[in-house]
């Protein structure tokens, strides 16, 4: 894996996982109590011995680009780095990145200076395993130009996708984004060990080298997946990679809270147990949590946190949360708390009537996200309704029928959303 390079891309706006992503970029957005979005497509690189990886980045990139330089350090022997370009004016161009096409495009002269051979380009929000070696090995097996991840999937969820169809060797012969369901008879292709299946782009390419810079200097496309892959189908070679296993993209706040939720499985669809496979994170130095007097049922409780006469069901709790005395979670994600009040602040607050960083005393919260440093206090009563449209409020948000209340915000005594 020493000749090849591998490309996260940071993402856009984020438009769809806000409020999540007001203060940060999608990939540095929490995820299952301690860790960053990032991690896992990081992850993957560095259990296949890759390890030359790029980040790009451009929105609300502050965090990530902490959180990058905090964990991932590699040794002063090791050829190894994770290493952060962020969009930057050249005399070439002064524009910010206008796509995924386009931000590799502008990075192209920092990985041109790196001896490559192929390159593995990765989305910055999904959750996956994934041997990027195999991928690779059938790349060059197959002399591919461009290689696609696909996924199959059932026909009901096609309209979500780019749709490929391929050949009895592999070849992706035609590309077709979200396709109605008229045109679903002549999208299906026969797939070795799965059958007749409907094949989903997963956002996940590899270029050789050469091929990467003719797609993108040559034909000045913007975005991978809607302009690069269905333009250069005719005119390279472009073989599709089968993935079986638990894909999911995250970019929704609907996706990315049941995502969560499902971690708390006793068998979860994404596996943070695989000792062959760990997701690594930034190491904090925390106290085990503490637990006094609580009702825990099927849920996720990260270091660092205090947990006093709570109860807490299908819910994940982040590093350094509180939970007060009678307070219920319950189908939630409470993201925890980047610092510890001090006894000091703690006795300010009690007295001026401020609530504390967490969950309140005899708070109830259901199907809520909770972001980090978030005040709420005593006796609040946070409930989802699916049927509710998306609504901004004072102190919180609505969106895909789920209450999210933003990093930092304060929901006073006693509030009903």
């Amino acid at each position: 894996m020493d000749d090849t390079l591998a490309v996260i891309l940071g993402g856009g706006r984020g438009t769809r996982l806000f409020p999540l992503t007001s203060l940060r970029s999608k990939p540095a957005v929490p995820f299952g109590g301690k860790y960053r979005l990032v991690d896992v497509p990081i992850s993957n690189c560095l259990h296949s011995n890759l390890r030359r990886i790029f980040v790009l980045t451009q929105f609300n990139s502050q965090s990530l680009n902490r959180h990058l330089s905090q964990t991932y350090k590699f040794d002063a022997f090791s050829s190894g780095f994770v290493n952060v370009l962020a969009a930057e004016q050249t005399e070439e161009s002064s524009d910010w990145f206008q796509g995924t096409a386009d931000a590799v495009r502008q990075s192209m002269r920092h990985l041109d200076s790196y001896p490559h051979k192929d390159v593995v380009i990765l989305s910055g929000d999904q959750l996956y395993h994934l041997d990027i070696r195999k991928m690779l090995a059938a790349h060059r097996s197959q002399m591919a130009d461009a290689t696609v991840a696909v996924l199959p999937v059932p026909a009901e969820q096609t309209a979500g996708f780019g749709i490929l169809k391929v050949n009895p060797q592999g070849r992706i012969v035609h590309f077709e984004e979200k396709p109605g369901a008229a045109r679903l008879p002549e999208l299906a292709s026969e797939v070795p060990g799965v059958g007749h299946a409907f094949l989903a782009s997963m956002g996940i390419y590899m270029f050789k080298r050469e091929a990467l810079a003719r797609a993108l200097t040559e034909f000045k496309l913007v975005d991978f997946g809607r302009n690069v892959i269905p333009h250069i189908i005719p005119l390279m070679r472009v073989q599709a990679f089968t993935f079986r296993g638990y894909w999911e993209d995250v970019g929704t706040i609907r996706s990315y809270y049941e995502a969560n939720l499902a971690l708390c499985q006793t068998i979860p669809p994404f596996d943070f147990y695989d000792e062959n496979r760990l997701i690594y994170t930034h190491p904090r130095f925390l106290p085990a949590t503490k637990v006094e007097d609580c009702v825990i049922r099927s849920a996720l409780i990260s270091e660092g946190s205090i947990l006093v006469g709570a109860e807490i069901v299908h819910s994940v709790v982040g590093i350094r949360a509180r939970v007060g005395a009678g307070a219920v979670v319950r189908d939630s994600l409470i993201l925890g708390a980047d610092f510890y009040q001090t006894i000091d602040e703690i006795r300010a607050s009690e007295g001026s009537g401020a609530p504390l960083v967490g969950v309140g005393s005899g708070s109830k919260i259901e199907g809520a996200i909770i972001d980090k440093n978030a005040r709420i206090g005593r006796g609040v009563q946070i409930r989802c309704d699916p049927s509710r449209p998306d609504t901004d409020g004072e102190g919180f948000y609505v969106r895909d029928g789920i209450v999210v209340v933003p990093k930092g915000a304060v929901i006073p005594d006693g509030t009903v959303i």
